[in-house]
């Protein structure tokens, strides 16, 4: 296990590989991604049991799916940091004939991406199928899940949170990204969400928080509270109270960076703010 010093110095580089992904090609989703810099280096650092051996069938491992898939920088930067293909790959990120695609996808075969999540709302349900597939497996481990807030105003997601419910499916920790913040502006204005716990808990989840997600000791206690929850007859969601933008002070609080690339002096601004820990690509 890596210690907090460790894991934040991780957390730095995978900022400066976001920040470098997009600013190469001019275009991606800075924002959400340095938002969930600490919890993707808490999952894949500290707490999913997985092999870099990877396989589509991933038995006898946890699982994890994004649904937002427009993060695709920070896990891709996670990923290839993780062991699962080369670092230096990350250069190629949004070019023509790249593994590295703007949304993830599956006829790439990239290792460590198990759905194509380009379209929002989807991740939700393959999760709950694969967790659904352990327990017909007789698997005991997890299936994990990363959506956006703004993408459950997408209502394929109720039906599947309602099934999920319904179905007990228990070992599934479904997490939210909260950030109040989506393309055209915060959740509020656009469409306001309500009192999430309060959603969860009605469709019948045991639902935890965490209040500061950008901690990453905050990050992995809570997945590890998470996983005590397991088991127990209900999904379990965490809602991850996050900031668009994070470890850049132009990029935070707004949404203007959603989908945005730095030019050379904001790279160079925002590069200055996350030193280069790991070594860059």
């Amino acid at each position: 296990m890596a210690n907090t010093t460790q894991l934040e110095d991780f957390v730095m580089q995978v900022r400066r590989d976001i920040l470098r992904q997009v600013h190469k090609v001019n275009s991606g989703h800075p924002g959400g991604s340095l938002g969930c810099a600490e919890f993707f280096t808490a999952l894949y650092q500290e707490v999913m049991d997985y092999t870099t051996d990877f396989t589509m069938d991933g038995k006898n491992e946890d699982l994890f799916f994004l649904s937002n898939g427009h993060i695709s920088p920070v896990f891709y930067s996670v990923l290839a940091r993780s062991g699962f293909f080369p670092v230096d790959e990350l250069n190629t990120f949004r070019l023509i004939d790249s593994r590295l695609q703007g949304h993830p996808t599956t006829h790439e075969n990239l290792p460590g991406v198990r759905i194509a999540s380009g379209s929002l709302g989807q991740g939700m349900s393959v999760a709950i199928g694969a967790a659904q597939t352990k327990k017909l497996n007789k698997d005991k481990h997890l299936v994990y899940s990363l959506h956006g807030d703004g993408e459950l105003q997408e209502g394929q997601n109720w039906e599947a949170i309602m099934y999920a419910a319904g179905n007990q499916v228990d070992n599934l920790i479904a997490t939210v990204d909260l950030n109040g913040q989506q393309i055209d502006g915060s959740t509020d204005r656009v469409l306001p969400l309500g009192n999430l716990k309060d959603k969860f808990e009605a469709f019948g989840w045991e639902v935890l928080e965490v209040k500061n997600g950008n901690n990453i000791t905050e990050v992995i206690q809570g997945l590890q509270d998470a996983k005590e929850k397991t088991g127990q007859g209900k999904p379990v969601c965490i809602l991850l109270h996050t900031v668009m933008g994070n470890g850049v002070d132009f990029m935070m609080h707004t949404h203007e960076w959603h989908g945005k690339a730095p030019n050379d002096e904001q790279l160079e601004k925002a590069l200055a703010q996350n030193p280069e820990t790991l070594g860059d690509y």
